[in-house]
């Protein structure tokens, strides 16, 4: 069960993407600062953008100027087919960054601990270096390509993440997204390119992993796919490539040890998207892009048949 609000006058909509009941206090709280604000409040459904695609891709290769090329090339054909989203990572040039300034950090479940030092520098080059390199990508490539952050217009507002209580700093994780600002900007013809550094409720800037920040969104826009591209084919399972796992496929191997490291907030997050709705998340690489490989992430019991 979900809850979203449509409100009239100066406050913003937004769709709430994770059940009701744990954050019931949240939910009082915006009611009440609904009321405060609005001359009339309605409840109703925000927009949703069923057509859409969210394709988030990966730091490892986003420096690259051939896999520029080609991840470019393959957009403009998959814009062809639909409206898309992109949301980028940068792990890569982060850690390369923190290790030329000197500032230590480590990982905790595949997510970086990030600290106020270290929040500066991802902040540089999420939403400096490799959102704008990638959107001059884009637009040298003709397409209208719009270089944003899930700060801009409150796209994606988030609480702090503490996995197994652990306090890993300025870190979040998605709690609501501005689907009516998508709606605009693909209406207008844009080609959204989103920095996953977000906005805080509590009105902070946090580091949030890309996985989880295209999942949200793919969530909360009720998006017909999501897919992410990584330097990897897809889950490998026993050394080879699994075309298709469902959710309980998933738990099962992580629990195994057969998905481990970076690999597991990956499909945590396409884990979490198949549960919101999307019917399909797919890990694949570029290669796997273009021809349409990679791993399925499906709905338990849903069809797996899919060709490797």
């Amino acid at each position: 069960m979900r809850i979203a609000y449509c409100v009239t006058g100066n406050a913003s909509p937004f769709k709430l993407i994770t059940p009701i009941t744990k954050y019931a206090t949240r939910i009082t709280f915006h009611e009440s600062r609904f009321t405060q604000h609005a001359t009339h409040t309605t409840m109703t459904l925000p927009p949703t953008l069923p057509s859409v695609s969210i394709l988030k891709v990966g730091g490892n290769d986003i420096d690259d100027s051939a896999f520029l090329a080609e991840f470019v090339e393959t957009v403009a054909e998959l814009r062809r087919q639909g409206p898309l989203v992109i949301v980028h990572g940068g792990g890569k040039e982060i850690g390369n960054l923190h290790e030329r300034m000197g500032v230590n950090f480590e990982i905790v479940e595949g997510l970086r601990v990030t600290t106020y030092d270290s929040l500066r520098l991802v902040k540089m080059v999420l939403g400096g270096l490799v959102n704008n390199r990638l959107t001059r990508w884009l637009v040298n490539a003709g397409i209208d390509a719009l270089g944003v952050s899930g700060i801009d217009a409150g796209l994606v507002r988030v609480e702090p993440l503490r996995p197994g209580g652990q306090d890993i700093g300025f870190v979040g994780h998605v709690v609501e997204v501005r689907v009516d600002v998508l709606q605009r900007w693909l209406a207008a013809g844009f080609l959204p390119v989103i920095s996953p550094v977000s906005l805080g409720i509590d009105g902070h800037s946090y580091n949030v992993n890309a996985d989880q920040v295209a999942s949200g969104i793919a969530a909360a826009a009720g998006a017909r796919r999501l897919v992410f591209v990584s330097n990897v084919p897809g889950v490998l399972i026993d050394g080879a490539l699994a075309p298709c796992l469902t959710v309980d496929d998933v738990a099962d191997h992580i629990a195994s040890g057969q998905i481990a490291g970076g690999m597991i907030p990956k499909v945590r997050s396409a884990v979490e998207a198949v549960q919101d709705g999307v019917a399909e998340a797919v890990i694949t690489n570029l290669a796997g892009l273009c021809s349409g490989t990679g791993t399925a992430i499906v709905a338990s019991g849903a069809d797996v048949k899919r060709e490797a």
